[in-house]
């Protein structure tokens, strides 16, 4: 396997989050759609050397993004494959609206076609014969991953290449010792968090290259990339860390101690003197795993 540290500079395009769910309607969901976009702005760099990364024998025409959300990749993947048309799918119609939105804004709105749908469902809607399937941050909320992974399969052109790209939970934003008042506050939400989503998620953080090769595809590749983003003040990086953390909070709230809730909350108050929006030590620390599979 190879592993590559990436260092980027601040703004970016990317794919999902933890707490988008392909198999939900959630177009009422503002705050998903902005931390998708947020996640999207500061991870550019990131996506496209991923979408450079993929292995493929010859440039794809057909796309199919499962799980797209707001389209961070499926706009990463038209500007790395120019000849290419991308087939979004996602079940929120929110989201889908605002993908259609920023195609017409980027005048690519004819080398995009987005399909609603529940990819939980036994039977997913024509959506081609694409030579890449790509899903980001979207294999692990599915109810049935062997079912899912036996629907890419068959939908797969022979030899065409499934791009799985998974991501190690909700990013790190804050130095350790920080909070002042309550070091090690973010790593103790992050493990609250965790345990919720043990639960609720149980795929998330799984190693898929096994379960790909037992759904019949030959796994070729799998590459990590580490994500360390310094910001200093940048912005877009605050945005970021407060839709992140007010996110885990809305979980971990209640495993947490009333100091640390207590010391959150003082962190997303825009107006205290601690306001996350006021610092200048914020980071996007993550990581991320793509597996590489063709079918043969």
């Amino acid at each position: 396997m190879s592993r590559t540290h990436q260092h980027t500079p601040h703004h970016g395009e990317s794919g999902h989050h933890p707490g988008h769910h392909p198999g939900h309607h959630d177009d009422g969901d503002g705050g998903q759609a902005e931390i998708l976009e947020l996640d999207a702005e500061v991870l550019a760099e990131h996506m496209a050397s991923i979408t450079a990364w993929l292995p493929l024998k010859s440039e794809p025409h057909q796309i199919v993004d499962l799980g797209s959300g707001t389209g961070a990749g499926t706009f990463a993947l038209l500007r790395r494959f120019p000849d290419a048309h991308v087939t979004a799918v996602d079940a929120s119609v929110g989201h889908l609206r605002l993908l259609r939105e920023k195609a017409c804004a980027r005048g690519v709105e004819s080398r995009v076609r987005t399909v609603q749908a529940d990819l939980d469902t036994d039977r997913w809607p024509d959506l081609g014969t694409p030579d890449l399937v790509w899903a980001s941050a979207s294999m692990h909320h599915m109810s049935d991953p062997v079912r899912a992974l036996r629907n890419v399969r068959e939908l797969l052109a022979p030899g065409g290449l499934f791009a799985v790209v998974e991501l190690a939970g909700f990013p790190r934003f804050l130095p350790a010792d920080a909070p002042e008042n309550r070091p090690g506050l973010e790593e103790r939400a992050h493990a609250a968090a965790d345990r919720f989503h043990a639960q609720h998620v149980p795929h998330r953080g799984a190693d898929w290259g096994p379960m790909l090769a037992a759904a019949g595809f030959t796994v070729e590749d799998e590459r990590t990339v580490t994500v360390d983003i310094h910001g200093g003040r940048d912005e877009a990086i605050g945005r970021y860390a407060y839709a992140a953390l007010q996110r885990i909070r809305g979980v971990a709230a209640p495993a947490l101690s009333p100091e640390d809730v207590a010391a959150l909350d003082d962190l997303l108050d825009a107006g205290s003197p601690n306001a996350l929006l006021r610092r200048d030590d914020l980071a996007v620390r993550t990581e991320r795993t793509v597996w590489a599979a063709r079918r043969p």
